[in-house]
């Protein structure tokens, strides 16, 4: 069904109509996400952000707005956009509502916002079609469930220096699978994370713990061949059985502090 379909659908009915611009959080994003090292990384100016929160609010209300039924009569393209960026809005406001844990030192990490049975992922946080969810609900049960796309892995992101970079701008329909394939691409070329040495492959933790949605991984990371390496050497490396292990996985708050930046560079 085509996006002018379904507003109309949605209109009949007396639903708002939603923004698949996602342009209010685009415009957050721009404001607050902070990209370095050449595109590959970002951080997030939490300070900003929390002083923008009614801004943010504003978006995640629209995101809680959307019924089921609406959600269902949309695209699989506009129903995957909707998820990825639910899910980094509603983890910058986990981290909102806590900063000053976080400013004061007493929490590091967003693993430190979970409790003794239930980690951060697991916290009812999320309004989202008619019900409160968590972030694993989002992820795990239904993005991996329902959506046979790996490059989410370097979309969704948890507030980790680690994790993937937090796109500027929103992630829409019309431009999605560009927008995967550059994320996918821009953490590969990441050399703190990933890439080829005398050792073999080295990735982010992330392709160890998510390893069954790539398939055979060897063979999906030729596929990137130009993000990972870096001389003709290492290509030919890459076309073998090479080697792989993992990156230590840093989980410490995604903030220009963290990452060695001056908020005055902002």
């Amino acid at each position: 069904m085509s996006t002018q379909a379904s507003t109309t659908q949605a209109e009949s009915f007396n639903v708002k109509p939603f923004d698949h611009s996602h342009a209010a959080y685009t415009e957050l994003l721009q404001k607050h996400v902070l990209v370095y090292n050449e595109g590959r990384r970002s951080v997030v100016d939490y300070a900003a952000l929390q002083a923008d929160e009614p801004a943010l609010n504003a978006y995640l209300k629209d995101l809680a707005d959307v019924s089921v039924d609406q959600y269902r009569s949309w695209s699989e393209d506009q129903q995957l956009a909707f998820l990825i960026n639910a899910y980094n809005a509603f983890t910058l406001e986990l981290i909102v509502d806590h900063y000053e844990s976080f400013a004061s030192g007493e929490r590091e990490s967003i693993r430190d916002l979970g409790g003794l049975f239930y980690s951060a992922w697991e916290r009812e946080v999320v309004e989202l079609l008619g019900k409160m969810r968590t972030l694993d609900w989002v992820e795990h049960k239904t993005i991996r469930v329902y959506f046979d796309e790996p490059r989410i892995h370097a979309a969704l992101v948890c507030a980790a220096m680690s994790c993937p970079k937090l796109r500027a701008e929103a992630y829409i329909p019309s431009t999605l699978d560009a927008q995967l394939d550059d994320q996918m691409r821009t953490f590969l070329s990441d050399r703190s994370k990933s890439g080829i040495d005398e050792k073999g492959l080295y990735l982010s933790r992330i392709f160890d713990w998510y390893e069954d949605d790539f398939g055979d991984l060897r063979a999906y990371m030729r596929q990137y061949a130009d993000a990972l390496a870096d001389d003709q050497a290492e290509r030919e490396a890459l076309a073998g059985d090479i080697r792989i292990r993992y990156t230590d996985y840093d989980w410490r708050l995604n903030t220009p502090e963290n990452a060695g930046l001056l908020k005055s560079s902002q």
